[in-house]
């Protein structure tokens, strides 16, 4: 992948974060990118948002659903963003992923999930 904006026209990126012993783990997540950054949401709790706040090196790739890399990877470097960036960023993920992401919401909301992470994402 050459930019963020190549990798945004996928509807589903592999996101790989890394354990304490430094083993890759990959999550298929949805994407938007505004101004060159890809963001992503999760749930605060989440696996992949303990190994970001502990370990900010990231790779992605894009992927099907069930997380099969189809492309190339690209590394990068992922942080928390909150306040407007963070709205900005979720409405504009509503936007991409229409009604197919707010039946997610509503299941998540189901589960008990009604906390949102919003990481912004910096390809090297």
């Amino acid at each position: 992948m050459d930019s963020a904006k190549d990798i945004a026209r996928e509807r589903v990126i592999s996101l790989e974060t890394y354990k304490k012993n430094g083993e890759a783990v990959r999550s298929p997540v949805w994407l938007v990118e505004e101004a060159g950054v890809i963001y992503v949401r999760t749930d605060p709790q989440s696996w992949k948002a303990k190994r970001i706040r502990r370990n900010p090196r990231v790779r992605v790739a894009p992927s099907d659903m069930r997380g099969n890399v189809k492309g190339p990877w690209a590394d990068g470097e992922a942080h928390f963003v909150e306040g407007d960036v963070a709205g900005q960023a979720i409405r504009l993920i509503k936007e991409k992923y229409g009604m197919l992401g707010g039946l997610i919401d509503g299941f998540n909301s189901l589960r008990g999930r009604h906390q949102v992470a919003v990481i912004a994402i910096k390809l090297a």
